[in-house]
């Protein structure tokens, strides 16, 4: 039986380390956030196979409000996986009706080819992008409330504390990765964040459900023993799962890489692939162990309580 308790001081170790990395990246450059959560507008230019880039920037200066503005061309793959130039995204401040109408002429002007397909402006106001904001808040304190609320309900508080601290652990780690390699975050990330959510106090309930039944048989100085127990008698059940979901989300990270070629999406999936990854870590290595350590913290508070 492999014991989990024994060294659980390293995975604690390694958990902190990440946590303390994502702080400093929060820290000195922070999330970067997308169209949704920041506001502006991006224009999204579908231009023809070997478009001058010059070209593109060339208009788009001609406008102060897009003067210096990020431009990123989009690149996708065509069925024999041969990597495509599709267009050009261009991100500015937000920007009224007019001005966007005004600026998409400009393009069509230059590019008569250009079709009303291949033209697309999205535009988020200061006021929506931060009610997106509140509501994703909102949500998480929801969820989290109603976790707690569910396990101690189900087991008993120090279950739902563990777990928790196991879930608050794994969505900061995914947003911690998401603010180090600088990928965008729009509101499916918040999907993302949630769905991992609920993924990950899955595998910590089964541990948990088996912990409780396990107890019933032992005596608290064996309680080290039961997690081990437990958390042995649910890893092959954690891990078929992990893996399984972890083969769905690459064919679909492929399938929007290859052939849709959404920042969106992939960036959806990127954060379920983590979240999937560090939520099967945490179940194993940090619930169930942090569980043991409060129990012991318990009882140790209790002995030194006078008679």
């Amino acid at each position: 039986m492999i014991s989990f308790v024994r060294n659980r001081k390293v995975p604690y170790t390694v958990s902190l380390l990440l946590i303390l990395a994502g702080v400093i990246s929060l820290l000195v450059s922070g999330l970067n956030l997308g169209i949704d959560f920041a506001g502006g507008t991006i224009f999204h230019l579908n231009l023809e196979e070997g478009f001058d880039l010059a070209e593109v920037q060339e208009v788009a200066d001609s406008f102060p409000e897009l003067k210096g503005a990020a431009l990123q061309v989009v690149q996708g793959r065509d069925l024999q996986g041969r990597v495509t130039t599709e267009g050009v995204v261009i991100k500015s401040s937000y920007l009224d009706e007019g001005r966007r109408n005004s600026i998409l002429a400009a393009f069509r002007e230059h590019w008569p080819s250009l079709g009303p397909d291949d033209l697309r402006v999205e535009s988020v106001g200061g006021v929506i992008s931060g009610e997106l904001a509140r509501q994703s808040l909102i949500a998480f304190a929801v969820a989290i409330a109603g976790m707690i609320a569910y396990i101690t309900f189900r087991f008993e508080f120090k279950f739902a504390l563990a777990a928790i601290i196991a879930l608050l652990h794994d969505i900061f780690i995914v947003t911690a990765i998401f603010s180090i390699f600088k990928i965008e975050v729009n509101s499916p990330f918040i999907a993302a964040l949630l769905t991992v959510f609920g993924y990950s106090v899955n595998d910590t309930i089964v541990i948990f459900d088996r912990i409780r039944e396990n107890i019933r048989r032992k005596q608290k100085d064996e309680y080290g023993a039961v997690v081990d127990q437990s958390i042995n008698q649910s890893l092959v059940r954690t891990l078929n799962t992990s893996l399984t979901t972890l083969i769905v989300l690459l064919a679909l990270l492929v399938g929007f890489y290859y052939f849709i070629g959404s920042f969106d999406l992939i960036a959806f999936v990127v954060a379920l692939l983590i979240g999937v990854v560090v939520g099967t870590y945490s179940s194993v290595f940090i619930a169930a162990p942090l569980w043991l350590d409060l129990t012991e913290l318990q009882a140790r508070r209790a002995r030194r309580r006078p008679a």
